[in-house]
């Protein structure tokens, strides 16, 4: 009996001190994680508190002190946007306490602005598919197991690791075609000499001679021939579309607003007080794409004043639309078929550029609106498509080509006749640098050149180019291959003048991205199409929560859009206009 019951109390013994040491070990895991401190100071909190949702209020204490959520993996797939054009999307997947979920997504195409607005074709479908599979393939074997780890919030040290990828397959791809054009040259005899690559002579002058106020000249002048576009690598979306989607998700991890969490990464100092980009709403188009004879007006962009509220200039430009054709429907003016172009704005054929302008002028003039004073025109001329190198020409309208020469001219009169013109986009080619300069000198006090078409930002592995002379604001864009640091970096390299970021076809992220980077004019396009008026109505709401916070401060006024031919003239340096996700 004695014998059983000492076995039976030192077997017992033995699990008590097993389970004394259990108790003591988790006993030391927590004090060593600070549980018991925390769980008496929330009990402690939330007695005097007394809050509704009792679990509710220790989820979200316990959640603030979880582990910083990591980036598990990054998928991509191929989606349709706006246009009907494919696309490509990436979600980025993070630990969360202890779980793996989705947090955010966006999503990129390819450009809708730029060429596109001219009338060029976009990407031919294989290159587009191409260029989306690649992209794809990169997110899911390279980009994704790269970031494993990293902390969403970290933009620079996520964007170095997209921009050194990039650069790596950047000098892939050059040394493969270095190695076919060798193979190339090796099997040709006579290689031949692409078409476009050749100077065009421009025709000489007819009888009634030159430009006014010059004597004809019988010597023939080289038209400058087109600079060959920098090359785009396919699969280059994926670095746009990944840094895009990181710093949405380091947003949404952090509670604050991408625009919010986009100017941490620009300033600092955490500041209050945002100022929104004033809206440029293109209005009509009567470009090559329209059904009239012009071709000169791509398009006519109201622009308004600094002091206007986002929905007040929302307003207005609806209404200029249902006036203009209210107009048209009338039989003052001969137009074709009344359309909407790709940009969302009025497509109307016209004869020539006084038709386009007059009913503009008409159509503020019937509304009350102060056309000329809080209200200015910017036309986007385009003219990078309209030139016809056989005949060393550009088609202003068809079946009649100007000279460069005889362009500025044009378009000096255009200006002196509608003065609520005060900038005209992409005037000529950037090759036509003498033309640039003698329109700069000619209507430099009244009206500025931008350059879109005309400016384009090299690859970080070219040299940069110089603009056309006389140039005082171009036009930037995110290119497929630009980081969020990237975009953030050029804006703020533009420190003295007025800056400008215009939207392409990707989804809301560029209003905020505007708002967050700082600019001072937003190109969103026409009043149509859904995706676009996403954009106009999220500035809208950006709006009226800064509004609601008390956080809207009156936008900067550096200098007026009007005024940037002092700037010019005073050598104060260039606009940066930025655009688009491309």
């Amino acid at each position: 009996m004695s014998y059983k019951g000492f076995v039976s109390h030192s077997r017992v013994s033995k699990e008590d001190q097993e389970f004394y040491d259990l108790k003591n070990k988790a006993a030391e895991y927590y004090r060593s994680n600070g549980v018991p401190q925390k769980i008496e100071s929330v009990l402690n909190e939330m007695f005097w508190q007394k809050p509704d949702d009792i679990y509710g209020y220790l989820a979200n204490y316990f959640s603030r002190l979880s582990c910083t959520s990591v980036i598990s993996k990054i998928t991509g797939r191929q989606v349709f946007d706006g246009r009907g054009l494919t696309a490509v999307q990436s979600e980025v997947h993070c630990i969360i306490r202890n779980e793996e979920k989705m947090v955010c997504s966006a999503v990129m195409g390819d450009p809708c602005d730029g060429m596109a607005e001219s009338g060029e074709a976009v990407s031919n479908i294989d290159q587009q598919h191409l260029s989306n599979t690649t992209a794809l393939k990169w997110i899911r074997e390279h980009l994704s197991p790269m970031l494993q780890g990293f902390n969403p919030t970290d933009q620079n040290s996520v964007d170095k690791i997209l921009r050194d990828f990039f650069m790596a397959r950047y000098l892939e791809h050059k040394d493969n075609l270095n190695r076919e054009k060798e193979e190339e040259l090796s099997d040709e005899t006579v290689p031949e000499a692409p078409p476009q690559a050749t100077p065009t002579l421009a025709p000489a002058k007819d009888k009634k001679g030159g430009d006014k106020g010059k004597k004809g000249n019988s010597t023939e002048k080289l038209l400058p021939p087109a600079e060959p576009p920098e090359p785009r690598l396919p699969g280059a979306t994926a670095v746009a579309v990944v840094s895009l989607v990181v710093a949405k998700t380091a947003a949404g991890l952090l509670g604050a607003p991408l625009y919010r969490h986009i100017t941490s990464l620009r300033v600092l100092q955490a500041q209050n007080e945002m100022h929104l980009p004033v809206p440029m709403i293109t209005i009509l188009s009567c470009g090559k794409n329209s059904v009239g004879k012009l071709n000169l007006l791509e398009e006519v962009i109201l622009m308004p004043s600094l002091s206007q509220r986002v929905r007040e200039v929302i307003g207005m430009g609806l209404e200029l639309q249902c006036e203009m054709r209210r107009v048209l429907n009338g039989s003052a003016y001969k137009a074709g078929p009344i359309g909407v172009s790709d940009e969302g704005a009025l497509q109307v054929g016209f004869e020539h550029p006084e038709q386009a302008l007059d009913l503009v002028t008409e159509a503020c003039a019937n509304l009350a609106l102060p056309l000329g004073s809080d209200l200015h025109l910017a036309i986007n001329c385009a003219a990078h498509g309209l030139m016809d190198y056989s005949r060393g020409k550009y088609e202003v309208m068809s079946g009649c080509h100007k000279s460069p020469d005889e362009l500025v001219d044009m378009y000096e009169g255009l200006i002196n006749k509608y003065p609520a013109i005060k900038s005209l986009i992409d005037p000529f080619r950037k090759e036509d640098v003498d033309q640039w300069e003698r329109l700069a000198s000619v209507i430099g006090q009244t009206c500025c050149l931008i350059a879109d078409a005309a400016f384009n930002l090299c690859p970080r592995w070219s040299d940069a180019k110089p603009l056309p002379p006389g140039v005082t604001g171009v036009i930037n864009r995110l290119h497929n291959d630009m980081t969020i640091s990237d975009l953030i970096q050029s804006i703020a390299e533009q420190k003295d003048a007025e800056t400008m970021l215009a939207a392409g076809c990707g989804d809301t992220s560029i209003v905020d991205l505007a708002v967050g980077s700082g600019v001072s004019f937003l190109k969103l396009g026409g009043l149509r199409g859904g995706q676009r008026m996403d954009k106009y109505n999220r500035l809208m709401a950006i709006e009226e929560e800064l509004e609601q916070e008390g956080n809207l401060g009156a936008r900067e006024k550096k200098q007026l859009l009007s005024d940037l031919s002092e700037a010019f003239n005073s050598g104060s340096g260039c606009e940066s206009v930025t655009i688009s996700t491309k």
